[in-house]
C-alpha cells in the first residue's frame, strides 16, 4: 500500500545554500502542507475511527487518481503527512507532560489552605475560650460600674435640672430688681433672654420645668406689658391718636406743642421697649385666625405696639359694625369699607413720618403703614366671613357686596400699596360655596345684559359713527358694549389669589362669547335675505371686532399666565392631545383659539354671502355685455374717440354702487377681504363666460380693452394701486386679443414648435403673459379673426 511508505525513509533533499529559490520552495511547500491537510480534513469530516482505511483511499484516490503522471505528487504527499504526524505527536507529547504538573499545583495548594483553615479554627477555638472566661469574669464588675454610671448621669440631670431653675431664678430676680430701679430696657432685654430660653426648653421633656419657666416668662411678661402699653397709651394720647380727621385737619403736626420732640423720644423709646416684648407676646398670643377654607396665607402676627395703636380703631370697629347699631346695616358694605380706607389714609403721614424711622433703626424689615393696614384688613375679613352667609341667595345684595370689595381691594393695592400676597378680601370670595355663587350671579348679569344690549335700539349703530378717526372698526354699540363687559370681568378676576379661581373665570367669558356668537348668528339668519343691508353688516362689523379683540388679548401678559396655567392642569389631567398641549407650550395657540376660530368661520360665510349676492347683481347686469357682437365692431382706427360700451354700462353701475355702499357700511379690513374675493369670482366670470365664449375681430379686442382697463380696473383703483393685477385672466386675455398680427403670428410659431418648453415659456412672459397657461394661450390666440 501507498501508507508504507510513512514507516520508510524520506526523500532525500538535496544540500545547497539557502537562497530566495530555497525561500520560495518552503513557502510553497509550506502553502501544499495546509492546503492538503484542509482538503484531508474535509473528506475525513464526519466519519469516525472505523471508516478510515475509507477516508485514507478516497483521498488517495482525489490525489493521484487515475492518471499515472500524478504518482510524482507521492514524496510531497509522504513528506507533508509526515511533518503533520511529527507536529501533532509534539503536541500531544507537551499537553500530557503540563496537565500532570497543574494538577499536582493545585492539589499542594488546596492542602496548604486546609492547613491554614485549621489553624485559624484552633485559634478561634482558644480565643472564644478566653473571651467567655474573661465575660465571666468581668461580669459583676460592669453591673458596678453601669450602677454608678446611673447615679452620676441622674446626678448631672438633676444639676442641670437645678441650674436652669438657678439661671430662670436669676433672670426673675434681675427683672424685679430693674423694675425697682425702673430700669424698665434693661428688664425687657432680660425679658427676651428669658423667652429665648423658654423656646430652646420646648424639646424637652421635664414638664415641670417648662410649666415653672412658662409661668415666670408670663407673669413678667404681663407685667412689663401692661406698664408699657400703659406709658404707650398715654404717650398715643397726648399725639391725639387715632386720627379721625384728615392729616390736613390734624392739630398735631400743623401747631407743633413745645413738648414735641419729648413726646416723640417718649414714643420712640416706649415703640422699642415693646418691640422687644414681641418674643415673648408670640408665646402667649395667638393670631386670630379665620377658617382653612378661606386658605389665608400664612402670616406672622401684628408687631405689639402695632396691635396697641390698632387698639382704638378695633373698638370703634366693632361698635359700628357689630350687633344692632344702625351703622351695621347688611346691605351697606361700602359703609365699613369706606371707612377703613379712611382710617388707612389717615395714619398713613404719621407711621411713615415717625414710625417707620424707628423701625429702621432697629433693624427691623417691617413696613409700619403694611402692618397697620393688615391689622385693620383682619377686621374686614372676619366682617365678610360673617356677612356673606347672610346674604349669599340675595342676587342684588351679593352682586352690590362684591361690587363694593373689588372696588375697596382696588384702591387699598392703588392707593395705598398693599401687597397681593398678603391676606385681602379676594381669599373670602374664593371660598368654594361663595365663589361659585360669585361666578351664577356674574353669568346671570352678564346675560341680562347681553338681552338689553341686543334688545336696545341703538344696538346695530356705531357710537362714533360721525368721527372718522375713531370709528375705523365701524363697531355696533352691541359688540363695544359686549367687549367692555368682558374687559370689566377680567379687571374683576384678575386680582384673585389661585389660578384655579382665575380659569374658572376664563371659562365662563369664552361661554359669554360663545354665548353672544350664537345671539349674532341667529340675528344675521334673519337679515339674510337683505346680505347688504345695514344690518348685516353692522353684525359682520361686530363679529370681525370681536375676533380682533380676542386675538389681541391673546397676546396679554395677563392671559399669557392663565395659558400657562391651563397648560400645567390640561398635562395633569391628560384632557388635550401631545400635539395641542405642544401648541400651547410654544405660544402657536391660545386660550381663545376655539371663540376665535368660529368666529372667522362666521365672517367667512357671510363675507361669502355678501360676494355671492353682489356677484349674481353683476352677473345679471352683464347679460347685455355678453351679447355684445364683437365680431362686427369698428376698428379703432375708424373710430375718432373709444368709449365705453353702453352694454357694459349697466354692469359698472352696479358694481360701482355696491362697493360704494359696502365701503360705507364695512370696516376697512372686511370690506378689502369682500372687494378682493369679487374681484376674484369676477376676473373668472368675464374671462369664461365673455372672452372664451365669442371671437373678436380687431376693433372687437381693442373695445374689450378699453372697457377693461379704462372703465372696470379704475373702479377699484381707489383700493389698491394697480387693480390690474387683480384680473389677471382678463388683462393677459386683453394682451393676447390686441396683439398685432404679425407678433400673434410669431407668438403662435413658438408655440406651436416648442410646446411645453423653457423657449415657450420665455416668449409668453416677453409679451407680458404670466398666469395663463400655454393651452389657454392657444385657444385666445384662436378666437381672433384678424388673420391674414
Amino acid at each position: 500500500m501507498l501508507l508504507a511508505g510513512e514507516s520508510g525513509e524520506a526523500p532525500v533533499t538535496p544540500c545547497c545554500s539557502e537562497n530566495g529559490d530555497q525561500k520560495k520552495n518552503l513557502k510553497e511547500k509550506s502553502d501544499i502542507n495546509i492546503a492538503a491537510l484542509v482538503k484531508n480534513e474535509q473528506v475525513c469530516e464526519g466519519t469516525d475511527n472505523s471508516d478510515l482505511p475509507s477516508c485514507v483511499s478516497a483521498f488517495i484516490e482525489k490525489e493521484v487518481g487515475n492518471d499515472l503522471k500524478s504518482l510524482k505528487k507521492l514524496d510531497k504527499l509522504i513528506e507533508q503527512m509526515t511533518e503533520s504526524k511529527m507536529q501533532l505527536e509534539e503536541q500531544v507529547l507537551t499537553v500530557s507532560s503540563e496537565i500532570p504538573k497543574r494538577i499536582h499545583s493545585a492539589l499542594k495548594k488546596a492542602e496548604e489552605s486546609k492547613q491554614f483553615l485549621n489553624q485559624f479554627l484552633e485559634k478561634e477555638t482558644h480565643l472564644f475560650s478566653s473571651i467567655n472566661s474573661h465575660l465571666l469574669t468581668a461580669q459583676p464588675w460592669m453591673e458596678d460600674l453601669g450602677a454608678m454610671i446611673n447615679q452620676i448621669e441622674e446626678i448631672e440631670r438633676h444639676l442641670a435640672y437645678l441650674k436652669w431653675i438657678s439661671q430662670i431664678e436669676e433672670l426673675s430676680d434681675n427683672i424685679q430688681q430693674y423694675l425697682m430701679t425702673n430700669n424698665v430696657p434693661e428688664a425687657a432685654s432680660t425679658l427676651v433672654s428669658m423667652a429665648e430660653l423658654d423656646i430652646k426648653l420646648q424639646e424637652s421633656s421635664c414638664t415641670h420645668l417648662l410649666g415653672f419657666m412658662r409661668a415666670t416668662v408670663k407673669f413678667w411678661h404681663k407685667i412689663l406689658k401692661d406698664k408699657l402699653t400703659s406709658d404707650f397709651e398715654e404717650i398715643l394720647a397726648q399725639l391725639h391718636w387715632p386720627f379721625i380727621t384728615p392729616p390736613q385737619s390734624q392739630t398735631v403736626g400743623i401747631s407743633r406743642p413745645a413738648s414735641a420732640p419729648e413726646i416723640y423720644s417718649n414714643l420712640e423709646t416706649l415703640f422699642c421697649q415693646l418691640l422687644k416684648l414681641q418674643t415673648s407676646d408670640e408665646l402667649f398670643t395667638e393670631p386670630k385666625q379665620l377658617p382653612e377654607k378661606y386658605s389665608l396665607p400664612a402670616s406672622p402676627s401684628v408687631i405689639l405696639p402695632i396691635q396697641i395703636m390698632l387698639t382704638p380703631l378695633q373698638k370703634r370697629f366693632r361698635y359700628h359694625f357689630r350687633g344692632n347699631r344702625q351703622t351695621n346695616v347688611i346691605s351697606k358694605p361700602e359703609w365699613y369699607l369706606a371707612q377703613v380706607l379712611l382710617w388707612i389714609g389717615n395714619h398713613t403721614q404719621f407711621l411713615d413720618e415717625k414710625i417707620q424711622p424707628i423701625l429702621d433703626k432697629v433693624g427691623s424689615l417691617v413696613n409700619a403703614r403694611l402692618e397697620f393696614s393688615r391689622g385693620l384688613m383682619m377686621l374686614i375679613l372676619e366682617k365678610l366671613a360673617a356677612d356673606i352667609p347672610c346674604l349669599l341667595y340675595d342676587d342684588s345684595l351679593f352682586c352690590h357686596l362684591v361690587d363694593e370689595v373689588l372696588l375697596f381691594e382696588r384702591e387699598l393695592h392703588s392707593v395705598h400699596g398693599y401687597p397681593s400676597t398678603f391676606a385681602n378680601c379676594m381669599h373670602i370670595l374664593s371660598e368654594e360655596t361663595c365663589f361659585q355663587r360669585w361666578l351664577t350671579v356674574e353669568r346671570k348679569f352678564a346675560l341680562q345684559k347681553m338681552d338689553s344690549m341686543l334688545s336696545s335700539e341703538a344696538a346695530w349703530i356705531s357710537q362714533y359713527k360721525d368721527i372718522t378717526d375713531v370709528d375705523e372698526m365701524k363697531v355696533p354699540d352691541c359688540a363695544e358694549t359686549f367687549m367692555t363687559l368682558l374687559l370689566v370681568i377680567t379687571d374683576r378676576y384678575k386680582n384673585l389669589p389661585t389660578a384655579s379661581r382665575k380659569l374658572q373665570f376664563l371659562e365662563l367669558q369664552k361661554d359669554l362669547v360663545d354665548d353672544f356668537r350664537i345671539r349674532l348668528t341667529q340675528v344675521m339668519k334673519e337679515e339674510t335675505r337683505a346680505s347688504l343691508g345695514f344690518r348685516y353688516c353692522a353684525i359682520l362689523n361686530a363679529v370681525n371686532y370681536i375676533s380682533t379683540v380676542l386675538a389681541d388679548w391673546a397676546d396679554n401678559v395677563f392671559f399669557l399666565q392663565l395659558q400657562q396655567a391651563a397648560l400645567e392642569v390640561f398635562a395633569e389631567n391628560n384632557t388635550l392631545s401631545k400635539l395641542q398641549l405642544g401648541q400651547l407650550a410654544s405660544m402657536e395657540s391660545s386660550v381663545f383659539d376655539d371663540m376665535i376660530n368660529l368666529l372667522e368661520r362666521l365672517k367667512h360665510d357671510m363675507l361669502t354671502r355678501q360676494v355671492d349676492h353682489v356677484f349674481r347683481e353683476v352677473k345679471d347686469a352683464a347679460k347685455l355685455y355678453k351679447k355684445e357682437r364683437w365680431l362686427s365692431l369698428p376698428s379703432q382706427s375708424e373710430q375718432a374717440v373709444m368709449s365705453l360700451s353702453s352694454s357694459a354700462c349697466p354692469l359698472l353701475l352696479t358694481l360701482r354702487d355696491r362697493l360704494l355702499q359696502l365701503e360705507q357700511q364695512l370696516c376697512f379690513s372686511l370690506f378689502k377681504v369682500f372687494w378682493q374675493m369679487l374681484v376674484e369670482k369676477l376676473d373668472i366670470y368675464i374671462y369664461q363666460e365673455i372672452i372664451l365664449a365669442n371671437h373678436f375681430n380687431e376693433g372687437g379686442a381693442a373695445q374689450l380693452h378699453f372697457d377693461m382697463t379704462r372703465n372696470l380696473f379704475p373702479l377699484f383703483s381707489h383700493y389698491c394701486k394697480r387693480p390690474e393685477n387683480y384680473f389677471k385672466h382678463v388683462k393677459e386675455a386683453c394682451i393676447l386679443l390686441n396683439l398685432n398680427v404679425g407678433s400673434a403670428l410669431l407668438l403662435r410659431d413658438v408655440l406651436q414648435s416648442a410646446s411645453g418648453q423653457p423657449p415657450a415659456t420665455a416668449a409668453l412672459n416677453e409679451v407680458g403673459i404670466y398666469k395663463l397657461a400655454q393651452q389657454d394661450v392657444e385657444i385666445l390666440l384662436n378666437l381672433r379673426t384678424n388673420w391674414p
